[in-house]
Parts: structure tokens; sequence; C-alpha cells
């Protein structure tokens, strides 16, 4: 796959960036390296690779689950700068 100055003017605009045009063909050059980058990742093999989250090998540290006080509504919405009806009152988002 090969990018060229108009895919990355399409990218840049559906991304909404702003990208002057002396510079998408340096992008284009770029992102071209970077799909070659990815289709050399591709050819690596990988069979019997364990999965990994971490370079080190850690297990995590789990907590019994066990049931804890409850019914302190009153003390957690203590800290609320604003509640209504039992709940934190949160500034309308979406019109």
């Amino acid at each position: 796959m090969s990018i060229d100055k108009a895919t990355v003017a399409k990218i840049a605009h559906l991304a909404r960036i702003k990208v002057p045009e002396d510079e998408q063909e340096r992008l284009a050059g770029e992102l071209n390296q970077i799909l070659h980058w990815v289709e050399q990742l591709a050819e690596v093999d990988t069979e019997g690779v364990e999965p990994m989250t971490s370079v080190a090998a850690q297990t995590l540290r789990q907590r019994e689950d066990v049931v804890t006080e409850g019914d302190i509504r009153d003390q957690v919405l203590a800290n609320a700068p604003d509640r209504a009806a039992g709940f934190f009152a949160v500034p309308k988002v979406v019109e």
C-alpha cells in the first residue's frame, strides 16, 4: 500500500487536522515508511510466543472479595459540590 499527497490531504480532512500543502508530500513519505515497517512486522514468526502484558513477569496481588460497610450514601454525597434526590448532580453536557 502506498500513500500519496491526495491521501494525506483526505486523512487530514477526516481527522480535522490542518496540514499545509507543502507538508503533505513529506508526511506521505513518513506514512509510507511506517506502513513499510508494519509490513516487516507482519513477516515476523510469532508462533509459540506467549502474549505479554509487561516486559517484567508479574503476578497481580488480589484481595479477598468481601462485603464491607454499605449504606453510607450521605457520607459520600457530603463530598459532592451539588446533589439532587440522593445523587451527584452534574451539569448538562449534551444539548
